[in-house]
Parts: structure tokens; C-alpha cells; sequence
């Protein structure tokens, strides 16, 4: 028996429900005759019901980011300075992995917009990613020295807003946003991007954007109606 076996039995057993397959703690260490007779019927149901498959991944796939996230929980959820939006309040706090330099964070800016407004219980908490190039890091430690300063939502659309990343766009974006450049903290904000990447990295995220709510992650541009009903099950959590 694989390693990947007794979890993916584990979640099949959750999908299918104890009528269908025994319960884990029943056969959590089978051999001989049992192990074999256990391994037969799972099988069996499987090729018979092969649309648990996806399911069952997609639950052990939500088990292991659950226990990433609990374990990452308030460097994922507490914000740097001023980079968050929403209800300070709120009930559910959504976090954007993102990067200047992404097409896909620029594109999710309306849908953001839409979640906060249809939803007044909603916390965005934003998180530098800077992964795809070196303008990249440059804009995520302008971000962050906004952020200290208070000015992040400020800056946040200003640069969107210039177009194409560069080093003329981000310097025009501070200055409409009254951002400081000239005594950045290097040593804090320059941890902050570390912390990111490793937290991300431990998330199993490998691009942006991407989205932590409740136990769950997120990967890419989605529809609004797929991040609300992440949001909606934290929430029910």
C-alpha cells in the first residue's frame, strides 16, 4: 500500500460516507487477508463511482491547505501597515497574494471592488508576492513603505492605474499618493517580501493571484461568484 493510499481512502471514506467504505480508524494499519479485502472493495467502488476521485483529491487537497494555513494563520491574516481594505471588523478576511506586474492581479481590481461592496462583513488583507520580475520586488517595497505610511490604497491604484510597471511609474504613482520613497525602512520591508515568499511557499502557491480565505486557497483569476462561495463557507465555519 502506497503512501497516498490510506489518506485517499481516508477522504473517499468522507465522500462516500460510512455506509459505503469502512471507517479510517478501522483500518488504519491493515494487513494479510484484511488489507487485501479492504483494498477490493475500494476499488471496486471507485471503478464503479469514478466521480469521487476529483472529490475525494479535492479534499485532501482542502485538509492539507487547511493545516498549512492554521499553522501560518496570523502572518497570513495580519495585515502590514495599511494594506487592507473593507471592514476592519469583518467576519471574513479574504488575502490577496498578488504582484504588480501580474495581469491577472490588475484584472481581479473590479472584482475586489464588487466583493466590498456587496459584502459589508468582508476584510481584504493585501500581500506582496513579487515573483515575476525585478520591477516586481522594486514596486512591492514601494508598496509596502505606503503601507507603513498609511498610504497603500492610495498607491495600490495609482500604479495600476500607470499601466506597465517601471521605474518612472512607480516613483509617479508615490508622488500621487504622497508616498516617502526617500527613507524607506529597507531592513522591515525587505523582511515582510521574505516572509511573504515563504509563507507562500509553504502554502504551495506558485503564482499569483492568489487567495487564502478560511482554510481554503485559491489560485487565479476566478469569478466572483466562485471567491463568494469560498468566502460564504468560512463564514458558515
Amino acid at each position: 500500500m502506497s503512501r497516498y493510499t490510506l489518506p485517499l481512502i481516508a477522504s473517499l471514506g468522507a465522500v462516500i460516507g460510512a455506509g459505503a467504505v469502512w471507517s479510517y480508524d478501522r483500518f488504519a494499519s491493515p494487513h494479510g487477508p484484511d488489507q487485501a479485502r479492504i483494498e477490493r472493495v475500494v476499488h471496486d467502488y471507485v471503478l464503479a463511482h469514478p466521480e469521487l476521485i476529483p472529490q475525494a483529491m479535492q479534499k485532501l487537497q482542502d485538509q492539507q491547505s487547511g493545516q498549512a494555513v492554521a499553522a501560518n494563520r496570523d502572518a497570513i491574516l495580519t495585515p502590514f501597515g495599511s494594506a487592507w481594505a473593507g471592514n476592519p471588523r469583518g467576519d471574513v478576511t479574504l488575502v490577496e497574494y498578488f504582484d504588480y506586474n501580474c495581469g491577472y492581479c490588475r484584472a481581479s481590481l473590479p472584482l475586489i471592488a464588487d466583493l466590498l461592496k456587496r459584502d459589508p462583513n468582508l476584510r481584504i488583507v493585501y500581500r506582496d508576492l513579487p515573483i515575476l520580475s525585478d520591477t516586481s520586488r522594486t514596486a512591492a517595497r514601494a508598496s509596502l513603505a505606503a503601507a507603513q505610511q498609511g498610504k497603500f490604497g492610495g498607491f495600490h491604484e495609482a500604479l495600476y492605474a500607470a499601466g506597465p510597471v517601471s521605474d518612472a511609474s512607480i516613483q509617479g504613482a508615490a508622488a500621487k499618493a504622497g508616498v516617502s520613497l526617500a527613507a524607506v525602512d529597507s531592513a522591515t520591508i525587505d523582511g515582510e517580501i521574505a516572509k511573504n515568499m515563504g509563507i507562500a511557499a509553504k502554502l504551495g502557491m506558485n503564482g499569483t493571484p492568489s487567495w487564502v480565505v478560511g482554510d481554503r486557497i485559491l489560485s487565479g483569476a476566478l469569478p466572483i461568484e466562485e471567491i463568494e462561495k469560498a468566502i460564504a463557507a468560512a463564514r458558515g465555519r
